[in-house]
């Protein structure tokens, strides 16, 4: 049994893979730590250096992209589309800015016409923009 597990973990966690479903629940993890990176900038460039939050949610994605994009190459994704890095990161970053777009209209809609405290339209903004990042890079960048 404990090798069993053991090497359910390896397969899950550490050895490369082109299962979809194994790289979609690596990319929750790196997507929640881009998160991470995401939401705590908002957060401190919003309510501690008082930025206007649609700026400070624009820098603070800007960061989360960056993390996802180091952490999706090195664990997520085993196969490259692109052979030039230069092209792929700037690939990365166009569905990321198309993300971003997705993420300003969500958080200001949800904050401005809803009325909802603009933290938690970021978190509703984050889950729609997880299956979109996902899914755009996979089919683009990671086939």
């Amino acid at each position: 049994m404990k090798l069993t597990l053991k090497n359910s973990l390896q397969k899950l966690l550490k050895q490369q893979t082109d299962r979809i479903s194994i790289q979609f629940f690596r990319y929750i993890f790196v997507g929640g730590i881009a998160f991470i990176v995401d939401f705590g900038s908002l957060f401190i460039f919003t309510d501690i250096f008082g930025l206007y939050y649609l700026i400070s949610a624009a820098i603070a994605f800007i960061l989360g992209l960056i993390t996802n994009y180091i952490l999706s190459i090195n664990w997520v994704f085993n196969r490259r589309t692109l052979n030039n890095r230069t092209y792929e990161f700037g690939l990365f970053t166009i569905i990321g800015i198309i993300g971003l777009a997705l993420n300003e209209f969500f958080i200001w809609f949800l904050t401005a016409e809803i009325g909802f405290y603009y933290l938690i339209s970021k978190i509703i903004a984050a889950i729609i923009i997880l299956f979109w990042n996902f899914f755009a890079r996979k089919l683009t960048l990671f086939r």
